[in-house]
């Protein structure tokens, strides 16, 4: 078994996680599950049958809202934690894709940190790439900006030539 396919295996299997950590994924794995929106939905239901008793009072109506409240606000920051931690396992397998591959640019690895505009240039650079992929008829051609650069250079260069040369 090869250094990074131990490491992935001792990442996935690690069991050093901290309460909180292990805290916050089960109840954002069960607040995600079936059960949990059949509770949710029998409580609000429940709560609507009790209004004739309570005769719609305001206690009754904030008995709801109060509880809602403070369950959204604790999800927010279960759900916020959740996919920040999503978001930074697929960022690295990415990065790890692009470090594997020879014809990728390691310039892709770590963009999650450029700034907005910085992620601007980088989208104006692979839209030239893409225009002069169409330009040369076959988009498996150029592997980066560089190489795609280099490569319509030489074709208009023999184009030139082939042009000057014609009578």
């Amino acid at each position: 078994m090869t250094k990074s396919k131990k490491m992935g295996k001792q990442q996935t299997t690690s069991k050093n996680n901290s309460f909180f950590e292990r805290f916050a994924n089960q109840i954002t794995n069960w607040t995600g599950s079936s059960p949990a929106f059949l509770i949710a939905a029998s409580i609000v239901v429940l709560w609507a049958a009790c209004g004739p008793i309570f005769e719609y009072s305001e206690t009754w109506q904030l008995v709801i809202n109060t509880g809602t409240t403070i369950i959204t606000f604790l999800m927010v920051f279960l759900i916020q934690k959740s996919q920040n931690k999503d978001s930074k396992a697929i960022q690295l397998k990415l990065n790890e894709l692009i470090a594997a591959n020879e014809f990728t640019s390691n310039r892709m690895v770590d963009i999650e940190n450029l700034t907005e505009e910085e992620l601007d240039r980088l989208h104006k650079f692979y839209s030239k790439l893409s225009q002069l992929a169409k330009k040369e008829g076959d988009i498996h051609l150029s592997h980066s900006i560089d190489a795609a650069n280099e490569l319509h250079q030489k074709k208009e260069e023999q184009r030139t030539k082939a042009k000057s040369k014609k009578p």
